[in-house]
């Protein structure tokens, strides 16, 4: 009974996991890559556009990359990948302040997205270390 209980605990853990990833993913898409530039393989999101207020767009976009940050709190990870995370988002703040280049810097950097496969790696290695598969 213990060991059953102890499989369906590892089952909901990994289904909360690979929904957090989904969604994340989602918001990854919007923000950094949901706009195509016609005739072209080239894509930003919602955090570049935004980004061309001057200042207050940049720190929306921060506001908007903690969603992450919260997400990963609420995944258990490390305080490593938490500080790699804070500091893609204060790489894209600091690069989108920049002006005309930083709003150039902010179609290309796409922190959401680099933060979004950081976690995905790290919940895709912590599953093989316990032996269960993606």
């Amino acid at each position: 009974m213990q060991n059953s209980t102890y499989v369906n605990t590892e089952q909901v853990k990994q289904t909360k996991q690979k929904a957090t990833l989904a969604r994340l993913e989602r918001f990854s898409q919007i923000t950094d890559s949901s706009i195509r530039i016609p005739f072209t393989n080239f894509k930003f999101g919602v955090d570049a556009l935004i980004g061309l207020v001057p200042f207050i767009g940049d720190v929306a976009g921060l506001i908007l990359s903690t969603y992450i940050l919260f997400e990963a709190q609420k995944l258990g990870v490390s305080w490593h990948i938490k500080l790699r995370i804070l500091f893609n988002m204060a790489i894209d703040f600091i690069g989108g302040l920049v002006p005309v280049f930083g709003d150039i810097f902010d179609a290309f950097f796409k922190a959401n997205t680099r933060n979004t496969r950081l976690l995905k790696n790290h919940i895709t290695k912590q599953l093989k270390a316990r032996g269960i598969e993606n």
